[in-house]
């Protein structure tokens, strides 16, 4: 089975530190797959949250995960400090690419991901344009 091989962009647009908590271990002692996608959710959130916009507001279009890429790469535990690096990708004039590359604080890489976000109007259940203004900050 062929491995999958994420290449990320070259320029981090956000970063952000998020510890891991003894609720995000499973039975093998590590964070588990269903976690570190919670972890990466949290870390868009902060990314949204600090260009002044939510998941369900981005000039009055929300936006839906359309699909996810994870490539593990080493475990993470308990008491770790995980940096996430967010970076966009590819942008269309109704979706964009986001892609997130996960160290702990020694340094080691952990994973790497890619979601594709489509905007949703959440009012007429369709797909809706990147609005100009957000798409004006993903272009920059």
């Amino acid at each position: 089975m062929a491995r999958v091989k994420l290449q990320l962009p070259p320029t981090p647009v956000f970063s952000t530190m998020i510890p891991v908590r003894i609720t995000d271990v499973n039975y093998g002692n590590h964070v588990g797959n269903d976690s570190l996608v919670a972890i990466l959710h949290e870390a868009r959130m902060q990314w949204l949250k600090s260009l002044g916009y939510t998941e369900l507001d981005i000039e009055g279009i929300g936006v839906i995960m359309s699909d996810l890429v994870v490539e593990y790469k080493n475990e993470s535990f308990y008491g770790d400090e995980l940096r996430i690096q967010l970076f966009v990708g590819d942008i269309s004039s109704v979706s964009f690419e986001l892609y997130y590359h996960v160290h702990n604080s020694a340094g080691d890489e952990i994973a790497k991901a890619k979601t594709g976000m489509v905007c949703f109007n959440y009012d007429l259940k369709k797909v809706a344009p990147v609005p100009a203004a957000f798409l004006s900050k993903l272009s920059s």
